[in-house]
């Protein structure tokens, strides 16, 4: 049997999709289980063992070889047996139906029903989702194709060559036998969910002189003079980042994964720390916290209760960004010690 599983298009989203990957391969350990995923979230699941062939598929994109009909006739060459939808769209659904496969599993949303053999049903209240975790709204898939309930711990990888760049990395800036807390200032969602550059710096010094660890940024290739800024602000030794590395998702993960600690905005690497059981404090503002639960249990989200939070836009529609700017230095900091050993735990009120 041939399994078409199409991925999320977000780094996060796909780490809370490797509990689906792992239903599917128990259930389909002997057959063939092909993703079909964006390339830039391939990295993501690298090192993994689920997937024995991967399809890179963007809509978007300049290069042809990634774009729909090219992405059916490799489809089609796969002559596949049933496909499974963790994406939302009309497009992908359509897809599913042209590649020829009988089953055909996804969320009956953007009036696709049509499309699909098992269309389940999202929770609405009158015409609007019902917020709740993405982890297990996909985890329902794998159960419309018979696998067994499965856990909900995240799961990835890192590969030789990851580890081999954390090495270097760790000898260049002497975070060798240091404890090291990792910041992720990211936001790909939009600026929203930015906290401010200079809280990230006042953290990262307060870290270093008062909890005794060293402090290392993490960025994206488009976030680098952030991370730079961040440890320009912390102007002490033992804060170091990423920002002038060959960036990318392995190195990332491979770091979190050594860090004691990571300290990030409602992104992808957040979901990074639960797959590696690192404890993990995230700063939530215009998101709702329901969506991206994890069920990791070494979490703490800060949030404040606004009354225009969560608005879930991408940049703030008032103008003043309260719902990040009001969230202290001082509030995170002493959910940071709680973590070391440091203070008791605490939440944004």
């Amino acid at each position: 049997m041939n399994v078409g599983i199409f991925l999320p298009n977000w780094v996060g989203d796909v780490v809370m999709a490797t509990p689906t990957l792992r239903a599917l391969s128990r259930r389909f350990g002997d057959d063939r289980l092909i993703g079909v995923m964006r390339p830039h979230v391939a990295d993501v699941l690298a090192g993994t063992r689920w997937l024995d062939s991967v399809i890179h598929y963007d809509p978007r994109s300049c290069d042809p070889h990634v774009k729909d009909f090219n992405v059916l006739v490799q489809l089609r060459q796969a002559r596949l047996d049933a496909v499974v939808l963790m994406t939302n769209s009309w497009r992908t659904a359509l897809l599913g139906w042209l590649s020829g496969a009988k089953q055909r599993v996804g969320y009956g949303r953007e009036g696709r029903s049509w499309l699909l053999t098992h269309p389940l049903r999202p929770t609405m209240h009158g015409r609007k989702y019902v917020p709740g975790p993405v982890l297990d709204y996909y985890l329902e898939l794998a159960y419309a194709l018979g696998c067994e309930r499965e856990s909900p711990v995240m799961e990835l990888a890192t590969r030789g060559v990851d580890e081999f760049q954390v090495d270097a990395l760790w000898r260049k800036h002497a975070l060798v036998g240091q404890r090291v807390v990792t910041l992720n200032s990211s936001g790909a969602f939009g600026a929203a969910k930015l906290w401010p550059t200079e809280y990230f710096a006042e953290l990262a010094r307060r870290i270093v002189l008062q909890l005794d660890r060293s402090v290392l940024v993490l960025c994206g290739p488009s976030e680098r003079a952030i991370a730079a800024q961040i440890v320009a602000g912390a102007n002490h030794p033992r804060v170091v980042s990423l920002a002038n590395e060959d960036i990318g998702l392995g190195l990332s993960k491979a770091c979190v994964r050594r860090s004691e600690l990571l300290v990030t905005t409602d992104s992808g690497p957040r979901h990074f720390a639960g797959a590696f059981g690192v404890p993990v404090v995230t700063l939530f503002g215009p998101t709702d916290q329901a969506w991206s639960d994890n069920h990791f249990p070494h979490a703490t989200n800060l949030q404040l209760r606004l009354d225009c939070s969560p608005c879930q836009q991408r940049v703030c529609p008032l103008g003043h960004h309260r719902c990040m700017r009001d969230l202290t230095v001082e509030q995170v900091y002493r959910a940071v010690a709680a973590h070391l050993g440091g203070g008791e735990q605490v939440h944004a009120a």
